[in-house]
């Protein structure tokens, strides 16, 4: 049998969503992963935090270090800082989208096993009160209380009497 040639079949993401485009990675998750990483790490205070003080390092740096030591002139806007800036959020957004991508796809399997195992608490549930619609019924053929208690009076009676009467 040809195993090895067909395609590994991944149970926990939706079908028909690889394009093309993606790389083929020894592990396939690995990139995706990354990207959550990538807008994981983006999205927290220290990161923000960290990007303010790099860039106020640098204007700093470049304002008030001698000439010969600075690299990006305040005179025509910090153009090295814009460029660095620029090209993190340009590779920045589309990680971030991937990494939305990517959970909006767990989120699709995961509506569809939700509503999956709704219909089978449905099933389940609608099954039960069958069954306890069928008891009910059944219950109402039983004997009651009072009927059964009647009859075991009247059977002690009885035998009160037989009883008595092989006494005599």
């Amino acid at each position: 049998m040809a195993r090895g040639n067909r395609s590994e079949t991944r149970l926990d993401s939706p079908k028909g969503l690889r394009t093309k485009i993606v790389p083929r990675f020894s592990d396939r998750d690995r990139f995706g992963r990354f990207t959550e990483w990538v807008a994981r790490a983006m999205g927290t205070p220290g990161f923000l935090l960290i990007l303010t003080v790099f860039a106020v390092a640098w204007m700093v740096f470049n304002t008030v270090a001698p000439p010969a030591w600075r690299f990006d002139s305040a005179a025509i806007g910090f153009t090295a800082l814009t460029l660095i800036l620029s090209l993190q959020a340009s590779y920045a957004a589309p990680l971030i989208l991937l990494a939305q991508n990517r959970q909006d796809d767990r989120d699709r399997v995961q509506i569809e096993q939700d509503r999956q195992r709704a219909e089978r608490n449905l099933n389940d549930t609608e099954y039960l009160a069958r069954e306890v619609v069928s008891l009910r019924l059944a219950m109402r053929d039983l004997a009651s209380k009072d009927f059964i208690r009647a009859e075991l009076r009247s059977l002690l009676e009885d035998l009160d009497k037989d009883r008595r009467d092989g006494a005599e």
